[in-house]
């Protein structure tokens, strides 16, 4: 009871170095959710380019690499890939040496984008390569019932360019969904961020996660798992609002 009356004030208790709770979080916190934010960026890039790509030419060669790769990157456990990045394009031994392997200082965006973009680029990556693999399969399935519809034909039996439909009036119907997958991909997403930031060495939740086990502290470990549960929440009530962005209609359901 105690605990709950705290947090109702924002309070989350002392970790075993008599510091707040509070203070740990608002520094690591930011961190988590770049990573994540960007890693969500890069998979909806991805999955856009390329379900869609699948979907005109379904049934075709480019559909079935695209298949393919989907599947390997659905497969694909995030902190293996973020080893294997780490090996292959960081600053390790026999690594292209484009990237540090462990990111010593998290150096903020507004103090030096290029670092910033530096130390993000493997993490981000590696997070969102698993989540793009589930959602180009989701949207090339979307967009190609939407394809099949009488209203496509029709418009490009008007004359109307195939890229015009598609950007306006194809994905606008076929994102529904998507979305709704990606709602629930965010607590995957926000899950990987803590191991990939520990494999990384990024001083975030994941870190305040693993000394909060390593030293018993239980307000510490409380107070990492609360804060990742509400942003959960948060996001998925976004992804919500965002129905409403991309199919006005849904307003009259």
């Amino acid at each position: 009871m105690r605990f709950l009356g705290g947090l109702v004030q924002g309070d989350l208790g002392t970790s075993s170095g008599n510091t707040p709770v509070t203070q740990f979080i608002a520094k690591a916190f930011p961190v988590t959710l770049q990573l994540t934010l960007v890693g969500l960026a890069l998979a909806i890039v991805i999955s856009l380019l390329l379900g869609v790509a699948a979907a005109l030419y379904r049934d075709r060669w480019p559909d079935q690499l695209i298949r393919v790769l989907s599947i390997a990157a659905l497969a694909t456990p995030s902190f293996w890939l973020a080893l294997l990045l780490i090996q292959a394009l960081s600053t390790v031994p026999g690594g292209a040496g484009l990237y540090p392997a462990v990111i010593d200082t998290w150096v903020p965006l507004s103090q030096d984008p290029g670092i910033w973009i530096n130390n993000i680029t493997l993490p981000a990556i590696a997070l969102a390569v698993p989540v793009a693999g589930s959602l180009i399969r989701v949207v090339r399935t979307s967009v190609v019932e939407e394809l099949d519809r009488d209203y496509v034909r029709t418009a490009v039996g008007a004359g109307i360019p195939m890229p015009v439909v598609v950007g306006r009036n194809v994905l606008r119907n076929a994102l529904i969904t998507p979305i709704t997958v990606l709602g629930l991909r965010v607590g995957y997403l926000m899950g990987g961020a803590v191991i990939i930031e520990i494999i990384f060495n990024i001083q975030a939740m994941g870190q305040l996660i693993l000394d909060g086990v390593t030293r018993n502290d239980v307000f510490l470990v409380q107070g990492v798992t609360l804060t990742v549960a509400i942003a959960f929440i948060a996001i998925n009530i976004i992804v919500d609002v965002l129905y409403v962005i991309v199919n006005p209609r849904i307003r009259t359901v």
